[in-house]
């Protein structure tokens, strides 16, 4: 039995116009890479992306109310990338955070705990005065939250993790 080469299955990657390796296959809800040709569930955000701090929070928060943490982390990892240096762990740890719940929609119930409590810690060294009005105290408490369900067995996996309740933002 002969098969048809699937687009990469030739060991050559997928790229960019500017050669650069990236995959173009589809994502599903939670980020995971669907067969080449297929229907993606969500839009793919570009490897080159610039978001404003601003537009960041706000695409951001528009996803996790969706619940969509993967895209959310890819566009918080955009922010970092482009934030001076004093602020980018307050973004690493929003990413890291956003990334975590990525993990339990998976079912990665340890992986996610611990990515949740690493952006916690990371987040909470910034305090109460953290810039732009991020809400770093109630992002912790929803990451460590969540933790502790996985870790207890109170939260599974799928679509019964809802990012909504991470408020990137002080009310």
């Amino acid at each position: 039995m002969t098969r048809e080469p699937r687009p990469g299955a030739d060991g050559v990657r997928d790229r960019n116009e500017s050669g650069q390796a990236q995959n173009q296959r589809p994502r599903d809800r939670y980020g995971r890479p669907m067969p080449h040709g297929g229907v993606g569930e969500v839009d793919r955000v570009p490897d080159d992306a610039v978001f404003t701090v601003e537009e960041g929070i706000a695409e951001a928060q528009r996803l996790l109310d969706g619940g969509f943490a993967f895209t959310a982390h890819e566009v918080l990892e955009a922010v970092w990338k482009s934030v001076p240096d004093p602020e980018r762990e307050l973004w690493r740890g929003l990413a890291q955070t956003a990334v975590g719940v990525t993990h339990a929609q998976r079912g990665n119930r340890v992986g996610a705990a611990r990515l949740l409590r690493r952006g916690a810690d990371r987040v909470e060294t910034f305090g109460p005065d953290a810039p732009h009005g991020v809400d770093v105290a109630g992002v912790a408490a929803f990451a460590r939250g969540l933790a502790d369900d996985l870790d207890s067995g109170v939260a599974t996996s799928g679509d019964g993790i809802d990012p909504s309740g991470m408020r990137l933002r002080r009310a």
